[in-house]
């Protein structure tokens, strides 16, 4: 492995991309602040006495994104096109996500770092007045797309819905709502799709859409390969047949993975080309409840 970071004296030196093409690059990456539920119940309450606590800690991460490169020796100072943070609140923990993007000769994926680790920084700040004892951890990067080096995705046993989507009928884009209620041997409630069978509930990763969008295919949201949940972090079809989820308050089993493509569905029509086939996957639901956005899967 050649290491490129050091120059001929064996010293370190900021790389030189200049002969590197350009190309869309995003990052994702999480972290989380471990505190007591009294003061997530606060934050929730808007109780602390420096305001909101996840406002400023959005602000915050955003900036630690831009100012990267004042941080980090050796990392480039990168035009960002768009940087975003994402908090999901649990019981004692705050769940933190940033997601980044460029259009560079260079990724962003120690920008993605930077901005989790200030947006729990500024959590930290905004509480240590009744809870010094918070703990950051588990801060990793999930993703990265474009490159030379190609496209990664951290494997891991947790990924997190990204959207609920329900339709009336079937072979139809399915349109997304903030949670459904998921019933035990049956499926999404006033889903199609539902029913006592093996497919009671289908999904789709985040990354197959990246997949097509990589292809050419533009106008992609959640619900228009009909599935009705829109995950991330997790790649699906590699999932044995068996695998059980926890989701949301739900638990579900893996039934089936890929199905046999409908000619001349809507889905077809407006996408001209489906990824459900080869990357969806389908699950029965042992035991009924709500899903929402930004809810946690786990894998048993």
């Amino acid at each position: 492995m050649e290491f490129t970071h050091f120059n001929k004296y064996g010293r370190a030196h900021m790389v030189e991309v200049g002969e590197k093409e350009d190309t869309k690059r995003k990052a994702i990456a999480r972290g989380k602040i471990r505190m007591k539920k009294d003061t997530i119940q606060k934050i929730k309450d808007g109780l602390m006495k420096k305001g909101d606590v996840l406002s400023v800690a959005q602000i915050g991460g955003i900036m630690g994104a831009k100012k990267t490169s004042d941080l980090i020796p050796m990392c480039h100072n990168i035009f960002l096109t768009g940087a975003d943070i994402r908090f999901n609140i649990l019981d004692d923990t705050i769940e933190v996500e940033s997601e980044v993007k460029t259009v560079g000769k260079t990724g962003v994926e120690m920008e993605a770092l930077t901005a989790v680790s200030l947006a729990c920084l500024t959590i930290y700040d905004m509480s240590k007045a009744i809870d010094k004892d918070m703990v950051i951890e588990d801060i990793r990067l999930i993703k990265k797309t474009g490159g030379k080096t190609g496209d990664y995705v951290r494997k891991e046993v947790r990924g997190r819905v990204l959207s609920i989507n329900i339709s009336d009928k079937k072979g139809v884009v399915k349109e997304p709502i903030k949670e459904g209620l998921f019933i035990e041997n049956s499926g999404l409630e006033n889903d199609a799709h539902s029913g006592n069978w093996h497919r009671q509930v289908s999904l789709l990763g985040i990354e197959s859409f990246e997949k097509m969008e990589n292809q050419g295919i533009e106008g992609l949201v959640p619900g228009v390969f009909a599935e009705n949940i829109t995950t991330e972090g997790i790649i699906l079809y590699e999932l044995p047949v068996g695998t059980k989820l926890i989701i949301g308050e739900t638990i579900q089993e893996v039934t089936q993975i890929g199905k046999e493509c409908h000619t001349g569905c809507a889905i077809a029509k407006k996408v001209g080309k489906c990824v459900m086939p080869k990357e969806g996957i389908f699950t029965k639901v042992l035991k009924g409840g709500l899903i929402k956005e930004g809810d946690i899967i786990e894998i048993i």
